[in-house]
């Protein structure tokens, strides 16, 4: 008799830890700060990162306060003058660059680039911030026309900007989140002075960092979002739009630095689990689908062709009966955003459609990896799906089953045949 085997113990379904920003009245580098201390981040955390870039910084600190009955966490730097001062964060809403003059000072992108990269902050710290500042560097370097790595920071360059990037980012990786949302944006419609001049809001900075992401004007005459803000939320949001489904375990409230009419000048972040597992990768895809009725087989097949080369990730034609009890296909393939326009060209190129019909869709994939298996005829690649460890599904690569059987003359079946042979 064979011992019996013990059981496998599969790793155990793990929550996914989710940061929701609420951010109804903006947000601002700072007032992300006092928002991740009130919600639990250690304010040794904060401090330690600090000490890490080797540089001398203004003294920072945190003060309780209130606005319009909410109680939070106030994020001060204090400027150069003895007075507490900062960049546009630390005046939110208050026309925020027009403190600029107390800071004279500014660093290029090249010279943070530097700092942070000799910094001892902890790897993960550091490679957020230096991602943050790559986004603002070529926010600016397309208004100013001139490349990344020689745009010169103003506001963001201060110091009190670099402390609250720093900050915010060791904040983030404290909490060991696994995704990051946010909530619907506003900005006001008011203008601020800066180093262009007066400029409507957003300013312009801010608005380039903001390609791509939702958000609407209000008529409330002052600034709403700042381009440090709009960097956190750019590099680490993942998602726009109403709270996800989970488990709510802390609330954090970061105060702006003035009292406003209307609503309390205040961030908040949310931070909670959901049931859906780690370890299993999600995006959005755009599904795009024509009806053809008068297109043969060949030409169907080539067209269907000529869109996996060019980048779909996906693509099925399904026979259907039309109007007028016409055969006919359906043609449909999934890909990325970036790609849909492009791939929707070449679908009426391609074919005798007169439009496409778009779909924006989720999608929940396994983890996918490569291995190889010995046969007969060689190594053959084989297509993994794991959840949570656990593999699901095992596949042979067709195109390696092809090239292993003209090889040795034989029918691709029989490849992939003795390939699911070793994979059981």
């Amino acid at each position: 008799m064979h011992p019996k085997q013990p059981l496998i113990q599969l790793p155990p379904i793990l929550p996914m830890r989710i940061l929701h920003i609420d951010a109804f009245a903006g947000i601002s580098g700072d007032m992300s700060v006092s928002a991740l201390r009130d919600l639990g981040v250690p304010e040794e955390t904060f401090q330690s990162a600090l000490a890490s870039l080797g540089i001398e910084l203004p003294a920072c600190r945190f003060e309780r306060g209130e606005r319009n009955g909410i109680s939070g966490w106030l994020f001060r730097v204090q400027g150069d003058d003895g007075e507490t001062g900062g960049d546009a964060d630390h005046h939110h809403q208050n026309h925020g660059h027009t403190h600029e003059a107390g800071h004279s000072h500014g660093r290029n992108h090249a010279k943070i680039r530097t700092l942070l990269s000799e910094s001892s902050l902890a790897p993960k710290v550091k490679q957020r911030a230096l991602a943050v500042f790559q986004r603002i560097a070529i926010a600016e370097g397309v208004i100013h026309g001139v490349p990344p790595e020689t745009v010169g920071f103003h506001e963001v360059g201060a110091e009190d900007s670099i402390a609250d990037i720093v900050c915010a980012c060791a904040g983030f990786e404290f909490l060991g989140l696994d995704q990051i949302t946010c909530g619907a944006l506003i900005e006001g419609s008011g203008h601020i002075h800066c180093a262009h001049g007066t400029f409507p809001l957003p300013a312009p900075a801010t608005l380039a960092l903001l390609k791509g992401i939702p958000f609407r004007q209000v008529d409330e005459p002052w600034e709403h979002i700042t381009p440090t803000g709009a960097a956190l939320l750019a590099e680490h949001a993942t998602d726009f739009g109403p709270m996800p489904e989970m488990s709510v375990s802390q609330i954090g409230y970061g105060l702006g630095s003035r009292t406003t009419p209307n609503r309390p000048n205040v961030l908040r972040l949310i931070l909670g689990e959901s049931a859906n597992p780690r370890n299993t990768t999600a995006d959005e895809v755009i599904e795009l689908r024509c009806n053809l009725d008068d297109l043969t087989p060949e030409h169907a097949a080539s067209a269907l062709e000529a869109l996996l080369k060019a980048g779909a990730l996906d693509a099925t034609l399904t026979p259907a009966v039309m109007k007028k009890g016409r055969s006919g296909w359906i043609l449909e393939i999934l890909a990325y955003e970036e790609k849909a326009a492009e791939l929707s060209e070449l679908m009426l190129r391609q074919t005798t459609a007169f439009g496409i019909r778009q779909h924006r869709l989720k999608r929940l994939k396994l983890e996918r990896r490569h291995r190889d298996v010995e046969t007969t005829y060689g190594k053959i690649s084989v297509k993994v799906g794991t959840l949570r460890g656990e593999v699901l599904q095992q596949s042979p690569e067709f195109s390696s089953c092809a090239e292993a059987a003209e090889k040795h003359g034989v029918p691709v079946r029989l490849v992939y045949d003795a390939a699911l042979k070793k994979i059981d």
